[in-house]
């Protein structure tokens, strides 16, 4: 079976910093593509950031030169460091990856379950 697992998040004043981790577990052999989402209440899910197979990355608008989405295969685990953070940021993050299987038997995208980020002012 294959998963995903977002860590990382809690409860921080504005300009304080997180970094969230997205860790794999099953028959994975590398991730291709990583994004990260959120979710505040009363909002739709939205696109924070995300990096490509080639390693090129983008960010949206609100969290640029903030927030820094990298991932490590060799740990197999994708992360978000965020920094000065605001009110604003705060929401369910989700981690979405794009998953090479061991075994030849292709890719597939998968969600985790969420990590609550929450700042205060």
């Amino acid at each position: 079976q294959v998963q995903l697992v977002e860590s990382g998040g809690g409860l921080v004043q504005a300009g304080e910093s997180l970094r969230l981790s997205c860790a794999t577990s099953g028959t994975i052999f590398s991730i291709n593509a990583a994004s990260w989402y959120r979710q505040a209440p009363g909002k739709q899910r939205e696109l924070v950031a995300s990096i490509a197979s080639g390693g090129s990355t983008n960010y949206a608008d609100s969290v640029k030169g903030r927030f820094t989405i990298s991932r490590d295969n060799a740990k197999k685990t994708a992360y978000l460091q965020m920094n000065n953070l605001k009110p604003e940021d705060t929401a369910v993050y989700y981690c979405r990856a794009n998953l090479v299987l061991l075994g030849g038997l292709g890719s597939r995208d998968e969600w985790g379950q969420g990590t609550q980020v929450t700042v205060s002012a």
